[in-house]
């Protein structure tokens, strides 16, 4: 961050007029650094969209993928992380609506960013934690 940016507060890291804040794609990026591996360990037996989850995952880290859509991505990542959203996780049956419709409209917005490559790694990254 420049000497001259403000902190950027959770709040506004969440907000998608903020996303592509150089910023705010860097407080994301760390966030879904540190969170998303062991979330999606946890989850992913549970979850429908692990797969859409992974695959967003491995575009964003991708350096071929776009900036502005990188940053995008990292949102939607970050807000899988965090336990706090729109519906809680720990809500049985619904607590992850809200993550897969977040995935849905990224998918439906960016998909072409989302190479067969990084589906390619989706998959075995799935069958890798089915194994273990």
């Amino acid at each position: 961050m420049s000497a001259n940016a403000k902190p950027v507060t959770p709040e506004q890291a969440l907000d998608p007029a903020h996303a592509l804040v150089p910023s705010v794609v860097a407080v994301n990026e760390v966030r879904v650094r540190r969170g998303f591996w062991p979330k999606i360990r946890r989850t992913a037996a549970r979850i429908p969209f692990a797969n859409q989850a992974l695959s967003v995952w491995f575009a964003a880290r991708d350096p071929e993928t776009p900036i502005a859509a990188k940053g995008l991505m990292l949102g939607a990542l970050a807000y899988f992380v965090l336990p706090t959203d729109a519906i809680p996780d720990v809500f049985a049956g619904i607590g992850f609506t809200d993550d897969a419709a977040v995935f849905a409209a990224l998918i439906a917005t960016l998909g072409a960013n989302i190479r067969p490559r990084h589906r390619e790694d989706a998959e075995a990254a799935l069958e890798r934690m089915k194994q273990e």
